[in-house]
């Protein structure tokens, strides 16, 4: 039987970056993937006027993940038609139709709905704080924890179809001993991080080492993700900071991705190097 897993995040991008990976493992092993984005980006950045405008850059943010979405093998990229909220303060937070700001009685039935459609063995979405605390990240992260534990209650939502319960529910997190190596390894080379190096003694960025329960050796797959990196052009230019290392530092980097089981919730001390690895029986 195909095994399924449903990924959930807010932008094109966010899917290359924190489990690219893993994505391209899985599809290689015959695992159907579903990729959820909630907006189209655009208020990201523009590493080169020449490939968007303010204007365009929705749309090219769109074909730049379906580039990603080819490299990595998802099968299926479902938009859920929001707009980027930009970064937490800015004016794009404003926006009517800014992710952040929609209602959780609008996103969560949604998600429940393509969730019981597509009867997921295993769903991963942001941790709470979304790597970094971008407001959307938040809300993906919000909504889809939501919609997890909706999906299986005859009770909710009968209007989006019978209920199912996903098995697993995994966070995706960048460790913060990731970045922290990161860093070093980009100072040891002369190049000013900027406020990424007192985001990071601040613990702003990175989810703690000790909440990582899963770690997925993906570096066979390494290139496949640095590929799909590269699909998105406008928010991977020559100056970002994985851009700094060659490929040699930077590819060790990007083989391993991290995650935690939240549920079932693991036992003490579980350590899974496989999001669909049998789980031990529980204690009595």
């Amino acid at each position: 039987m195909t095994q399924r897993l449903l990924a959930l995040y807010a932008h094109p991008d966010d899917e290359s970056f924190g489990i690219g990976g893993t994505l391209a493992r899985y599809a290689a092993q015959g695992v159907s993937i579903t990729l959820v984005c909630a907006t189209r980006g655009e208020a990201g950045q523009i590493a080169d006027p020449a490939l968007a405008t303010p204007e365009t850059l929705g749309a090219v943010r769109e074909q730049e993940l379906r580039c990603a979405c080819r490299e990595l093998g998802v099968e299926r990229l479902i938009f859920l038609d929001y707009r980027d909220s930009g970064m937490a303060g800015s004016p794009d937070n404003q926006h009517p139709r800014a992710f952040m700001n929609a209602p959780a009685a609008e996103v969560v039935p949604r998600l429940v709905g393509i969730m019981r459609e597509l009867r997921p063995d295993v769903v991963v979405t942001f941790e709470p704080n979304g790597g970094y605390g971008h407001p959307d990240h938040k809300a993906i992260h919000r909504h889809g924890v939501a919609a997890f534990h909706a999906a299986g209650d005859p009770t909710r939502y009968p209007e989006q179809g019978a209920p199912f319960q996903p098995g697993r529910l995994f966070y995706s997190a960048l460790a913060r001993s990731f970045f922290q190596e990161l860093l070093r390894r980009v100072k040891a080379r002369g190049i000013d991080p900027g406020e990424f190096d007192e985001r990071i003694r601040q613990g702003e960025v990175g989810w703690p080492d000790e909440n990582v329960n899963t770690v997925i050796d993906v570096s066979a797959f390494a290139q496949r993700k640095w590929a799909a990196l590269h699909c998105h052009a406008t928010q991977f230019g020559p100056t970002h900071m994985f851009r700094c290392l060659p490929p040699e530092e930077i590819f060790p980097l990007l083989g391993r991705e991290f995650f935690a089981l939240v549920w079932p919730a693991p036992s003490p001390g579980l350590q899974l190097d496989d999001l669909f690895a049998p789980l031990p029986a529980p204690i009595p």
